[in-house]
């Protein structure tokens, strides 16, 4: 960090959108599915690897890319790696869109030259969880917020500790069209948000998956976890993995 700083705040912004190293974690057994997995603000691809490379799903493929280093409002302008920057942690925040488009786009690329017989998702966690979910909506619209085409075809989208950003209006979008309708309605989504979360609070996870259900995501599963605050347990884990193998058959 205190390189980036010396660096001064035009390096910052010219490599705002440059994403860091990409880890992958290869499948152990017969290869049907492929998850880019993102992590939360601060961190970086590997720091979830360890965790993946030991779940019970010897049939899936874990891209991990890591997020640029970007200037953070809500962090008095620190930088910090995150996948869009924001303003607030509330539903009424001021959504970054070019950082979101840049993120989702950047996800879709490392999926796209996966072979025609894999299953494709997304996930992640806290701010990771909020671009997967974001991905959902453009995979269910056909495009992202900037107008260009989604490219992917999402088989399933996993968010741990997140939130939906550009919620408004979203009910409205899909609904104009009945192909978008199709495709939300068909796509399989798992929220999970512990009940004592002290970063994204527990009715912000809760009001996303609100808010996707009426927008047409028909698939949309909420679990909830009593004791748990802003990071992963091993029941969250486990629960993950048994909604995979039956959304995915991974």
């Amino acid at each position: 960090m205190s390189s980036n700083r010396g660096s001064g705040s035009r390096n910052l912004r010219r490599n705002a959108l440059e994403f860091g190293r990409t880890f992958v974690v290869m499948p152990k057994g017969t290869h049907k599915a492929t998850i880019v997995w993102l992590h939360g603000i601060g961190e970086k691809g590997s720091s979830w690897t360890q965790i993946l490379e030991t779940l019970p799903l010897p049939n899936i493929k874990w891209i991990c890319p890591s997020a640029p280093t970007r200037l953070v409002t809500l962090f008095g302008g620190y930088p910090c790696t995150a996948w869009f920057n924001m303003e607030s942690m509330s539903e009424d925040a001021c959504d970054d869109l070019e950082g979101l488009d840049a993120s989702a786009t950047h996800v879709a690329n490392l999926l796209i030259s996966e072979p025609d017989d894999v299953k494709l998702g997304v996930a992640g966690f806290s701010m990771g969880a909020a671009v997967a979910l974001y991905s959902a909506t453009c995979r269910a619209l056909g495009q992202y917020g900037n107008g260009n085409r989604y490219p992917i075809n999402l088989s399933a989208a996993v968010a741990l500790s997140g939130w939906l950003p550009c919620s408004r209006n979203l009910r409205n979008r899909v609904g104009l069209s009945q192909e978008a309708l199709r495709r939300a309605s068909s796509l399989p989504i798992l929220l999970c948000h512990g009940k004592v979360d002290d970063v994204v609070e527990y009715k912000l996870g809760e009001k996303s998956a609100q808010t996707m259900y009426s927008a047409g995501f028909q698939s949309v599963t909420f679990r909830t976890y009593n004791a748990l605050g802003h990071y992963t347990i091993m029941e969250e884990i486990n629960d993950v993995c048994n909604w995979l193998i039956a959304c995915l058959g991974a």
